[in-house]
């Protein structure tokens, strides 16, 4: 965008041509009433002031016109006047208004970001033997979070990796991955093995979707006894309620890592997850669990026993996990993206310039908008 201070001359200097043009125009030409456009282009680059002050040169200069072309007791510049004048208070008006929100919405861009920093901290360049990088990208384009998590946490003999997607979107899915990811760093370390880890988290993601399936149900015991109080007819005994089919079908799947120190074959429970990307100097290879688990907070439905799939992870390697945002995204044609095509050409890359790779190449496939929250997360094993 042009400096404001350019843009502020050209607004005056269009005053001055306007003026002139009318002024040295025939009688039955006027160009007067056109003033008002330059208080109307202030106000979209420039704060009230600067649009209080734009808009009274401009009735400045109409009444220039007026005293030069006629006089300013006749009808015709009294209306312009008088019209000018009540246009430049509605415009500045509508400056301070737009102002006054722009400073809310500053405000809470900044509690977002506050917190993004509380709710999704970012993983750190190094822990143990391992180089981690991280990005998250939020669907909605002042949004910060979303339902899409990671975390990584040290345990005594390696690091324990999580990396999730919350069904559905806004405040809902914030509230259940901060259970989660709250869960995760409080039980990470006090679980010998990664199935209890993951039936602990299941257990606390299943609680609280009880817990707010029977706060819907109470929502709507309290909405059909005031209806019944006002003399409203009450709903349908066969309609389910939004809130209650809502809270039910909610879940996370979760991708679980267990990555020893010393070396040995990393455990990985996929929970409903996509399949995380190893990626190695010869190829990459899909790491699809052969028992894959149904996501977290669904085990009440049927008894669940975890499963853990092993795969080498040598020095070099490098780990690729992400949500399915990234490869249910669709281009102007709605292809979806090509992740493991695309990650071909950058697998011998570092984890921060691989995914700066991925980002870039992700948002350009969308044409710079994304429809659902997305996020990837490199592990690479350090010699």
């Amino acid at each position: 965008m042009p400096d404001r201070r350019v843009l502020t001359a050209l607004t005056l200097a269009l005053i001055v041509l306007i003026a002139v043009v009318d002024i040295l125009s025939p009688p039955e030409i006027h160009l007067g009433p056109l003033l008002i456009v330059a208080p109307a282009l202030t106000a979209s680059f420039a704060g009230p002031r600067a649009t209080a002050g734009v808009a009274a040169l401009a009735f400045a200069a109409l009444t220039v016109i007026g005293a030069v072309r006629d006089s300013l007791t006749s009808a015709n510049i009294q209306t312009q006047l008088s019209a000018q004048l009540i246009v430049s208070v509605l415009i500045v008006g509508l400056r301070v208004l737009r102002e006054r929100h722009e400073r809310e919405l500053a405000r809470v861009r900044s509690v977002s970001e506050a917190a993004q920093r509380v709710l999704l901290r970012p993983l750190p360049e190094r822990i143990g033997p391992l180089h981690l990088a991280s990005v998250y990208l939020a669907a909605e384009a002042e949004a910060q979070v979303g339902g899409d998590l990671y975390a990584a946490a040290r345990t005594a003999t390696g690091t324990r990796l999580l990396v999730g997607d919350v069904r559905g979107k806004g405040l809902s899915s914030l509230g259940d991955a901060a259970l989660l990811l709250g869960a995760f760093r409080a039980a990470a370390h006090l679980h010998a093995e990664l199935p209890d880890l993951a039936a602990y988290l299941d257990g606390s993601v299943s609680w609280d979707l009880a817990q707010l399936a029977e706060q819907s149900r109470r929502d709507r015991r309290d909405r059909q006894l005031r209806q019944a109080l006002s003399a409203l007819p009450l709903p349908s005994p066969e309609e389910p309620p939004a809130e209650s089919g809502e809270a039910g079908e909610s879940f996370i799947t979760a991708v679980l890592l267990d990555i020893p120190d010393d070396g040995s074959p990393v455990r990985l429970i996929d929970c409903g997850h996509p399949p995380p990307l190893l990626l190695r100097p010869g190829g990459i290879t899909t790491l699809a669990a052969s028992r894959p688990s149904p996501p977290l907070g669904l085990g009440d439905l049927a008894p669940v026993r975890y499963e853990t799939e092993t795969f080498p992870f040598r020095p070099g390697d490098r780990l690729l996990i992400y949500t399915d945002g990234v490869i249910e995204a669709r281009d102007a044609q709605r292809h979806f993206y090509p992740l493991t095509e695309r990650v071909t050409a950058w697998r011998a890359e570092r984890p921060t310039a691989l995914l700066q790779h991925l980002r870039r190449d992700l948002l350009a496939h969308v044409g710079g908008r994304l429809d659902d929250d997305a996020a990837m997360v490199v592990v690479e094993r350090l010699p």
